[in-house]
Order: structure tokens, then sequence, then C-alpha cells
């Protein structure tokens, strides 16, 4: 079934117009082999490879420039501050915020959701009022919003999804309400791969009177992603995710909300002055990060953010185009294969079962083949139950995947069936 490397490229390449070997060639992980096959990564929805060009530039600052950001007055300090506060501002250009003091570090989506329950949240949040999610949300963004209604007495509802994986949008507005406080809303869905009209989404949740906090942890590796133009209050991505170290991420707030939510931690950093009397906290963005960042992390995130700008936009997304409408037809040809989740204009994802086999035991032939797919319920508990399944395996691409890689999955699993069936 697979074809040559070379010609794949060809190809693929003739279609898209985005040459997926040579960025290939950029991530040295890839280059290996696993049980003697060589690798093929179809987990970059659980995390994502790391290109050369952020390894060394995490290496360079461990090597040259490593010291506490902020404050220091010798070389060292003033280095690495600067290029900390340098990949603040390609987050400020890479989500368009209105403005750097925005753009929080994080260590990535689930504490940037648990950061706006517990500060914004406690707030504004009361007895009988609502917050409203939908049926497909990660579990970084229904926990937290759970905690927040045991300590406020507030509601969770949730809005369905349909038998595609689609968020049901009659249901969502009707859920809408004079007591709806927040809408947390994921942008792509880890499990489905559906994307959510998150612009329309925030209209509608602004017109009732609620704020809007869009989880973008799968969005933000495949889609230009623009909070002025969605319009949303909050939004937040996982720099891991996105080719960049784990351990990092940012949370954009619209400036007069930041401003007016109390902190979340207490520490160095977030304050101007202390005394056993009172606290004078920091200024935005300082105010929400206490203590000493992830440094090396934050200047990797800088540099998976210049690596992603090298591309033109229109051909990568063509590019992962083509390889889901091919992977849909390449699964199709699996006996006992059925895709869960089959919106519109899906990205990145493609979730399955094999008819009597379960999803652990696909992952681990498919290891001994030398594919690595994510298998389990994908944090993601409620979409499972959704669709009745306990669990599925889940292939998910990134920017250096092929057509090749899909043809090797699909010989994979024709293992998968030869040993199971």
């Amino acid at each position: 079934m697979s074809k040559s490397g070379g010609q794949l490229a060809a190809d693929q390449n003739t279609f898209t117009g985005f040459d997926a070997e040579s960025v290939r060639a950029d991530f040295p992980v890839l280059n290996q082999q696993v049980h003697g096959k060589p690798l093929v990564y179809l987990d970059s929805a659980a995390s994502s490879q790391k290109p050369l060009h952020v390894i060394n530039a995490v290496s360079r600052y461990y090597e040259n420039d490593h010291s506490n950001v902020h404050r220091g007055v010798h070389s060292l300090s003033a280095r690495a501050t600067f290029a900390y506060e340098r990949a603040r501002g390609k987050a400020h250009v890479f989500l368009n915020s209105k403005n750097i003091r925005e753009i929080i570090y994080v260590r990535g989506t689930t504490e940037a959701i648990n950061l706006v329950a517990q500060t914004y949240g406690r707030a504004n949040v009361g007895e009988g009022d609502e917050i409203l999610i939908s049926e497909m949300e990660h579990h970084s963004n229904i926990v937290p919003w759970q905690m927040l209604c045991e300590w406020t007495g507030a509601k969770l509802v949730v809005a369905p999804i349909d038998e595609r994986g689609q968020l049901d949008m009659t249901a969502f507005a009707e859920k809408l309400s004079e007591r709806t406080k927040i809408v947390g809303i994921v942008h792509v869905s880890n499990a489905l791969g559906t994307v959510n009209p998150v612009a329309e989404i925030t209209k509608m949740a602004h017109d009732a009177g609620a704020v809007v906090v869009v989880d973008g942890a799968q969005a933000a590796p495949h889609l230009r992603v623009d909070v002025q133009e969605i319009g949303c209050d909050f939004y937040a991505f996982s720099g891991h995710k996105a080719y960049a170290p784990t351990g990092i991420g940012i949370l954009y707030g619209r400036e007069e909300l930041l401003e007016a939510m109390p902190p979340w931690q207490g520490g160095g950093e977030m304050i101007l002055s202390v005394s056993f009397d009172s606290t004078t906290y920091n200024e935005l963005p300082y105010k929400f990060e206490a203590g000493t960042p992830n440094i090396a992390g934050a200047i990797g995130l800088g540099e998976a953010i210049d690596y992603m700008g090298r591309f033109n936009h229109e051909a990568l997304e063509r590019h992962e185009h083509d390889l889901v409408a091919y992977g849909y037809d390449a699964l199709a040809t699996v006996p006992g294969l059925t895709i869960v989740g089959t919106a519109e204009g899906k990205v990145g994802v493609h979730s399955f079962t094999l008819d009597g086999i379960h999803a652990h035991d696909i992952g681990t032939i498919l290891d001994n083949e030398g594919i690595a797919v994510r298998t389990g319920h994908h944090c993601a508990q409620p979409v499972m139950h959704h669709f009745g399944v306990p669990a599925t395996a889940r292939a998910s691409f990134g920017i250096y995947n092929t057509r090749d890689d899909i043809d090797r999955l699909v010989e994979g699993l024709g293992q998968v069936r030869k040993l199971m069936g």
C-alpha cells in the first residue's frame, strides 16, 4: 500500500504546496526506529514533537544566558529577561491581542482555565448563576467549572453535541440565559477534531451578558487564531501541543477584566511592595505570574511561534486538510473500523474504534509496528459516554505528518485485525 517517500512527497506537495519531507528533517526525534520499524508519530494532539529550532534555542539559553529574570542588574539576567519578554511579545502577535499586558504566562491550558475560574469566577459568579459548557469539552474545561460551582452554588449547564460530534447550536442558544455568567468552549475538540464557531458563540454569549473562555489547546497548532476577531474574553493554549516545550502556555485576557481580577497566587514577582500590614500587587501581566517562571519554556515557545511563522499558513492548512481527507478515505478501507467524530471542517484528529478490539490492544500492537497513537478516553469521558464507547484509538497529525504515515497506520491496523481477529 505504501508508496516510496519520494513519490509520496511529489504527490502530496503537488496538491498542497507544502514540503512535508523537508519539514520532517527539522524534527530529530522522527529519525529513529521503534521495535525495529521507522517511527510514525501520530500523537501530536497529546504533545507535538519539537523542531531543532526550538531545541537549540532552549539549549543556547542554558548554555549561555541562564539567570533569573527581572530585577537582576548583571548581564545574564538582562539577557534572560530580554529573551523571556521578547517571547511574550511573539505570543501577543501570534494571538493578535490588543496589548502585550493581556498575555499571561502559565504552565498550560489547564492552569489558565483554573486561573480564570478561581479569580474571575470567584469574584463574579454566585449562587443561582450558571456556567455553560459543551458536551465535547476536555476535562480541563469541565472540572474547574464544577469546582467553581461547588464553591459558589452556581449551576453547570451542558450544551449537547450531535452524532457527528458537532455542537448543537440550537440547544446551545436555548441554554443561554440571563443567568449565564461564563461560557467555556473548546475551539477544536481534542477527541473529535471538531472546529467550533467560537466567534459566533462569543457573540451569542455576549448578547446574553456572559464572558467567554476559549480552550485553544488544539487550535493553536492548526488554525490562525485572532482573539480580537473572535471577540472572546479569555483564550488559552499550551506550548507543548504547538512545537514548544512542556510546562509553558499562554492565557490571553481582556485587559479591563484582568485589571479587575484578584491575583491567584502570592509570592515574588506579583508584588510591588510588601509589609506585614499590606501588600501592593504588581501591574499586568506580572500580577498573575508569582514566583520564578519557566524561562526556558517561554523562550522555547517564542521560538516555536517563529518556526510556525516560517510557513505559508494557507499552504499549511491545505496540507493538514489533505491529511484529514486522505485519512478518512484510507481508514474507510479497514473492515470493522468506525471513525468517531465526522464533523465538517474538522482538523488534525481521527478517533476510531475497531469492532471487538479494545483501544488499548490497538495501541499496543501498533506500537510494535513503530506507530504511535493515543488510546483511552483522551480526558474527554463525556464524549466517550455520548458515543457509547469506553475508549477510542486516536491518530492525530502534526506539521511533519504525511500520507505515507497514514498508509503505515492502515497497514498496522491490518496487523491488529490479523492478531486479534
